[in-house]
């Protein structure tokens, strides 16, 4: 036990940390960015007055997009989808152009593939080929789609499926047509997307080719539902986006967003299927937004590798409060493209039930890019499958065993293309339901840095794990861990702090300590212990490493 003069610093320390954050930080909680939303003329431009049908069948792709370069070039307004079930290939929005989908609309969009033609796109951070977008604009200002209609993107006739993630009904309904792999374990919509899947290297855009050279691949280009590019102004707003091919909705470059009330609904082994991939951002805000995904809900990236770098966009200057994401791999998720940066982001007031993470940040060597002045609170999770919340800088990756590690492996050393993941400040979470409560998993070149949570209680099967990790913060932090026997596990890492932990049922071991660079590992305020539990000290972990202060 040390004296009240140690305890005293320490709190001192811990206040100096947080001190630090908010003031390297443009925005606070009582200070959020402002988002400006697109204004439009009230002038309507009705879809059916350029030819278009609401019987299903009829093509309506030159009806949409005249009425809304019509819309456009007479100064901007509203173009009306109206009551019916409205066939289309791809649509590109204009400026000042305000796309509305009636309540009792259907925006189908066709599962005839010729209409849509391989464009230069961007996909997960890389320049690539694509298939047109069923929705997509570039460099547009005073843009929206609003509505409380429904945007289908026919997604099941692109994506590939795997045999695990169906039933047998449905495996034998989905092999009646397409391509099933050699091994039997994957289905493929084509013998385009099959041989695609074969060639997976030659996918990205590659320079000296054309896009005549992919076209014997084109199925494999699967596009996303909605992609705006460098836009300015956009408002999506009540809309129903759903079943979309790869990624739902992907903004990239774009300023002044706002995503109000937008509901996403991806099947849960649906491929690739995001909610909404906010990439090199600034001003958003996503508020009261509900989303059932295949993949990550609200996520933001900002590029990938020297790509992303190149770009030096970063994500910033975004509000995310009172959202919903029920089925998705992570509810909030930062990486792992995310190269370029993010920053000043503030994330409230959401609910995340049956994701697979909850709060979910990912990164691996050769990324490169700094996320910082992250500010989370008043997160409820339910029923996670995995991490409550996890920070991994081995996504995709095989950390090293810490008996495998020593002299006799060289470690990288950090560069331009190390990542960075510091200064987040998270307070106020509840989990009922996890796999394991915390992860902090850093990179000895680089460890995870300045992480502050406070007032956290979790419910799991296993309690905290910190690796390579410094200036770690952990207070008010309440584990019901059952079946673990050592609560908190901790290897190479330094200044950590504890203060008023609570566990429930005890562990055996309380701290399982590893590693000879592990040091200053501080417990304030520990649990009451109503019987002697032990700490384990391994790997060259001395334990000097630890202290206890009551």
């Amino acid at each position: 036990m040390k004296t009240k003069a140690f305890l005293f610093f320490a709190a001192c320390e811990i206040i100096a940390m947080n001190h630090s954050i908010a003031q390297q930080s443009k925005y606070s909680w009582d200070n959020l960015p402002v988002i400006e939303k697109p204004e439009f003329k009230k002038d309507t431009f009705n879809i059916i007055n350029y030819g278009a049908k609401d019987d299903g069948v009829t093509l309506n792709t030159i009806s949409i997009n005249k009425a809304i370069m019509t819309c456009s070039e007479k100064g901007g307004g509203v173009v009306l989808i109206p009551s019916g079930m409205w066939m289309t290939g791809p649509i590109v929005l204009k400026s000042n152009v305000n796309l509305h989908i009636s309540r009792s609309a259907l925006l189908q969009f066709t599962d005839d593939k010729t209409q849509y033609h391989l464009v230069e796109g961007n996909f997960e951070g890389h320049r690539a080929v694509r298939n047109e977008s069923p929705i997509s604009g570039t460099d547009l200002e005073n843009i929206a789609i609003t509505g409380n209609g429904i945007i289908d993107g026919h997604g099941e006739v692109w994506r590939a499926m795997g045999k695990d993630r169906v039933t047998e009904e449905e495996w034998e309904q989905l092999t009646k047509t397409g391509v099933v792999s050699s091994d039997g374990k994957t289905w493929y919509p084509s013998e385009s997307y099959a041989k695609g899947a074969k060639e997976v290297a030659q996918t990205n855009y590659t320079e000296g080719k054309t896009i005549e050279d992919y076209l014997p691949i084109k199925d494999f280009f699967r596009p996303n539902l909605l992609v705006l590019s460098g836009c300015k102004h956009v408002l999506l707003e009540n809309v129903t986006f759903e079943n979309s091919p790869a990624w739902c909705l992907h903004t990239l470059q774009c300023e002044h967003l706002t995503f109000d009330n937008v509901k996403v609904r991806n099947k849960e082994n649906a491929q690739n299927g995001d909610g909404m991939d906010i990439e090199s951002c600034a001003y958003v805000k996503v508020e009261n937004c509900t989303l059932n995904c295949g993949d990550d809900g609200i996520c933001i990236k900002s590029g990938k590798d020297e790509e992303g770098r190149k770009r030096g966009m970063p994500s910033m200057y975004i509000v995310i409060k009172n959202n919903v994401v029920y089925h998705a791999h992570g509810g909030f998720v930062i990486g792992s493209e995310m190269s370029g940066g993010a920053h000043d982001i503030f994330v409230s007031g959401c609910n995340f039930i049956g994701t697979a993470n909850g709060l979910r940040f990912k990164t691996v060597r050769g990324r490169g890019g700094i996320v910082e002045n992250i500010f989370i609170r008043n997160i409820n999770m339910r029923a996670i499958s995995g991490d409550a919340i996890t920070f991994d800088m081995y996504y995709f990756t095989q950390k090293p065993k810490i008996e495998q590690r020593g002299r006799k492996i060289e470690l990288p050393v950090a560069d331009i293309t190390t990542p960075q993941f510091r200064k987040f400040y998270i307070q106020n979470i509840i989990c009922d339901g996890a796999t394991r409560g915390i992860l902090l998993r850093g990179l000895p070149e680089m460890p995870i840095n300045d992480i502050h949570i406070d007032n956290a209680t979790i419910i799991s099967k296993e309690g905290v794990e910190i690796a390579e990790a410094h200036n770690i913060s952990l207070k008010n932090i309440t584990l019901h861990c059952l079946k673990t026997p050592a609560l908190i596990h901790i290897e190479n890492s330094s200044n950590i702090h504890f203060d008023n932990l609570i566990t429930r049922p005890l562990p055996k071991t309380l701290f399982n300590i590893d590693g000879d660079r592990t040091k200053n590992i501080v417990l304030i305020h520990p649990p009451k212990l109503e019987k002697r539990i032990s700490n384990r000290f391994s790997y060259g972990a001395k334990q000097t490493a630890l202290t206890i202060v009551q």
